[in-house]
């Protein structure tokens, strides 16, 4: 490791709290100052003293710095951050709005800063291997990308609804594992706990590259499901994120001797093979990127760019739920 980095982290919630373990346990960085205006309710920041906000941090001279404060304020530390030089990783998604992921994006471009944005699933080991194996051509032609991500109401979230809050993962992982952006989302949405946010949405779409897509999101559910199925010309894969498995479905080969359906070319069930892959924590893998990246290296950490891209896919599925029609991308 060339030289050991001064690493900062804004906001102590449930997001936090992990970061703060995860950063003590970086090679080559040293956690040197933690903030939270409403304390430290999880008592992470052990032999730190909590400081009060933005400046306070920013004061103890950061190489580095973790943003996981609610959404509605990633802008106004993110650019304070981006003044004072400091190298950032947002968690996710990068702003309330676009127009405020833009300034936050542009601010740390100009500055000739490393910045980031923590979109987590693509770190998951599942993924990964996923993403590898289809990049190698195993599925062939890729026809359908699904995902599933349901569960109870999480009570860490009070800014957001479930499409910027739990979608923007679906939304980035699919365009990442694909390599297309989206060209067109339609999507429902529904309001069943008495919030201002809607807690349910269900989103079809296509991407530039042709694949459909479509997403189940909510937080009304007694089931916990973290699902990604990419269906292809060879079979399909299924990622499960939550247990970092991968399995694939292949594509039977057994002939017909029935004239009438023989030339019909369907699918049939063939062999299942659950991959044996290495699991490491996404979170861990998440911040050794980031870490990697300022010091120089050539890394594939979540750019303020593709955040922002992400961020307009869930703008355009929260429109289009509010108008019915569907939105196309540019």
């Amino acid at each position: 490791m060339a030289r050991r980095l001064r690493a900062g982290l804004i906001g102590l919630g449930m997001m936090g709290r992990h970061h703060a373990r995860v950063l003590r346990l970086l090679e080559g960085v040293d956690l040197v100052a933690v903030a939270d205006p409403a304390g430290d309710p999880h008592g992470v920041a052990g032999d730190l003293p909590v400081l009060p906000d933005v400046a306070a941090l920013v004061a103890e001279g950061l190489d580095t710095a973790m943003v996981a404060v609610p959404t509605i304020y990633h802008e106004e530390v993110a650019l304070a951050l981006a003044e004072a030089g400091v190298h950032t990783m947002v968690e996710k998604p990068i702003a309330e709005s676009v127009a405020s992921g833009t300034r936050v994006a542009e601010a740390f471009a100009a500055r000739g800063l490393v910045s980031a944005v923590g979109h987590v699933e693509r770190f998951n080991p599942a993924l990964q291997e996923l993403r590898r194996r289809l990049e190698r051509g195993d599925l062939g032609e890729i026809y359908q990308i699904t995902t599933s991500r349901q569960g109870p109401f999480p009570s860490r979230i009070a800014d957001v609804g479930v499409v910027k809050d739990l979608a923007t993962h679906d939304i980035d992982l699919t365009s990442w594992i694909a390599n297309s952006p989206y060209a067109a989302v339609s999507a429902r949405t529904a309001h069943r706990s008495g919030r201002e946010h809607e807690d349910m949405v269900l989103v079809t779409g296509v991407l530039a590259n042709g694949i459909v897509v479509n997403h189940v999101v909510n937080w009304l559910s007694p089931k916990k499901e973290r699902q990604t199925i990419v269906t292809g010309a060879r079979g399909a894969y299924v990622a499960d994120t939550a247990t970092g498995d991968l399995t694939f479905f292949e594509n039977g080969t057994t002939p017909t001797q029935w004239d009438s359906v023989a030339a019909f070319r369907g699918v049939s069930e063939g062999d299942v093979t659950r991959f044996a892959i290495s699991k490491r924590e996404p979170l861990l893998v998440e911040q050794e990127t980031f870490r990697d990246a300022v010091l120089g290296q050539q890394t594939d950490v979540v750019t303020m760019a593709e955040g922002l891209r992400t961020l307009a896919v869930a703008e355009a599925i929260l429109r289009s739920a509010q108008t019915g029609e569907t939105v196309a991308l540019d």
